[in-house]
């Protein structure tokens, strides 16, 4: 039986990576393991339990940091080795674990490289959990121009680039900060697929859902939703949090609640970091997948969600969702700024799965934010 199941995982990678002209979609669970097991994706430990997840696969650091000068881009020709070589301070030994300190840049080796076909690109975010610890993160690839985005037919390692900002970190080889999704062709739903969809699936809980760029949340401070509290703000100078330890920290140590003002509004004060949630309950249906963008570019005084990535089955009814609220993760700039209740701070932007995933967001991969309102990550006791 072992072997015959190996014999059908390489026959679907077969199937998988020989795409119909014009295929278009975020590939699912079953196809990321099956370009492993083509040498598409180059493990150099086999995966860990959940860290393939319905529409992406997590990545693992490897087991040194190197302490840089400043982040970087390699650009065209270089690679990243090459530019580690030329700023970097010291190494940190990461195989029984160190301590990242805030508002210095490390850049970690990657265990997965990638071994891409010309049909096939890749795009990586953090994830949920690191996103709220407020843990800036970002992937390299040798030869690139952005952050985040691997080219099609890439060959070569994958670096993370790491920079706490608002607590500093216990990490170690294994550990998994970033995710990745792989897709083919422009999944992208346009405006027409996009209003098709809500009609049927009812994406957002609001009847007049502004649908334009994709489905817009805004933030909710009217405290109804939360005991009459809007959100979090994240306290300074405190201690370390494992990112691999749940539930291991007390709440009140590492965050301040922020209570509801009677008039809607909250002022973000310069550096400092919040969790908020959305007005809006919305939910990605299991044939597609989402991300969350900026409401507009060109409003640059603060900075939400740093964690983009929504699976298939997010919120959704069938996967143990009600419908979920986006959980913020938003950073003022050089001035305050004055949040209003209601006021939009983004879009979900909803793509097409190639395929529907085996295993939908909440189900059998441990979610621990399916169905939540306000919610911290996973290490915080409740």
């Amino acid at each position: 039986m072992e072997g015959a199941g190996r014999k059908e995982g390489h026959k679907e990678a077969q199937l998988s990576f020989t795409l119909a002209p014009g295929a278009n979609g975020i590939l699912p669970d079953r196809m990321i393991a099956a370009m492993a097991d083509s040498g598409l994706i180059l493990p150099a430990y086999p995966f860990v339990e959940s860290q393939i997840q319905p529409a992406s696969l997590d990545l693992r650091l490897g087991d040194i940091a190197y302490r840089v000068r400043a982040s970087f881009l390699p650009g065209p020709g270089a690679t990243v080795a090459e530019r580690i070589d030329e700023l970097k301070l010291h190494e940190i030994d990461l195989s029984d674990g160190a301590v990242l300190e805030t508002n210095c840049v490390y850049i970690v080796p990657l265990l997965e490289s990638l071994a891409l076909p010309p049909e096939i690109v890749a795009a990586a975010n953090p994830k949920s959990s690191t996103g709220r610890l407020d843990v800036f993160t970002r992937v390299i690839a040798d030869g690139t121009r952005r952050f985040d985005m691997i080219g099609a037919g890439y060959h070569g390692p994958l670096y993370a680039e790491i920079s706490p900002k608002t607590f500093p970190v216990l990490l170690r080889e294994g550990s998994r900060l970033s995710q990745v999704r792989f897709r083919t062709g422009d999944a992208v739903l346009d405006a027409d697929e996009l209003d098709a969809l809500h009609a049927a699936e009812r994406l957002v809980d609001i009847d007049d859902a502004d649908l334009t760029g994709g489905v817009a949340l805004s933030v909710d401070l009217s405290g109804e939703n939360a005991n009459g509290f809007v959100g979090y703000r994240a306290k300074r100078h405190t201690g370390v949090v494992d990112v691999d330890r749940r539930g291991g920290y007390a709440v009140d140590e590492f965050w301040e609640a922020i209570p509801a003002r009677g008039d809607g509004s909250l002022i973000l004060d310069p550096g400092e970091f919040y969790i908020l949630a959305s007005k809006e309950a919305v939910q990605v249906p299991p044939d597609y997948a989402a991300e969350m963008v900026p409401f507009d570019p060109l409003v640059g005084e603060f900075r939400v969600h740093y964690a983009g990535f929504f699976d298939p089955g997010f919120g959704y009814a069938g996967a143990g969702g009600k419908g979920s609220r986006a959980v913020l993760e938003v950073r003022s700039r050089e001035v305050p700024f004055i949040l209003e209740h209601g006021q939009i701070v983004g879009r979900l932007v909803y793509e097409k799965m190639l395929a529907r995933p085996h295993a939908l967001y909440g189900q059998r991969i441990g979610s621990n934010y399916q169905a939540q309102g306000l919610k911290l990550s996973k290490h915080f006791r409740v």
